[in-house]
């Protein structure tokens, strides 16, 4: 029974990091998406995917003032998909390897990193639901962000 079980854990694996995953099936989260937190207005914004990467960035603006900026990419590396981020306050980039993926849901993870460890997306019509959440001492913690679509702006008002 134990095999069956390490055998079923195992498919999943090599199912999630399938090396032909196309970057393009993540074309869901293409667009500017925005969310007011108590005055805190976070923006996250995804381009246009090729079947190798797509670029993205988050920003968090309360008061006027920049309080947290990333850079973020999700690119085939020839293994599988990596959902790679660089916050402002980060030296390094850390790098999420694709963990389950649906036709509008992912969840990337890198259970080596202390916050988060595990990264998911979720989209529903007009609204991106993105949680970043960490095991700690067996105790699932995480932080929601639910987005709605937004028009995209370059340059001043």
């Amino acid at each position: 029974m134990k095999w069956c079980v390490l055998l079923v854990v195992l498919c999943g694996f090599v199912h999630a990091q399938d090396a032909k995953s196309s970057v393009k099936d993540l074309s869901w989260m293409s667009g500017c998406w925005e969310v007011n937190d108590n005055g805190a207005i976070t923006t996250e914004r995804w381009g246009k995917p090729t079947e190798s990467l797509i670029i993205g960035s988050s920003q968090t603006v309360k008061n006027g003032k920049t309080v947290s900026s990333e850079l973020l990419r999700i690119v085939n590396n020839g293994r599988g998909l990596v959902y790679i981020a660089k916050p402002s306050s980060a030296q390094n980039e850390t790098p999420f390897a694709v963990a389950k993926m649906g036709q509008n849901e992912v969840v990337f993870e890198n259970l080596n990193h202390d916050f988060p460890q595990r990264i998911i997306y979720r989209r529903n019509a007009d609204k991106l639901f993105a949680r970043v959440e960490r095991e700690q001492n067996g105790k699932l913690t995480g932080i929601d962000y639910n987005y709605s679509r937004t028009t995209c702006q370059i340059g001043p008002e």
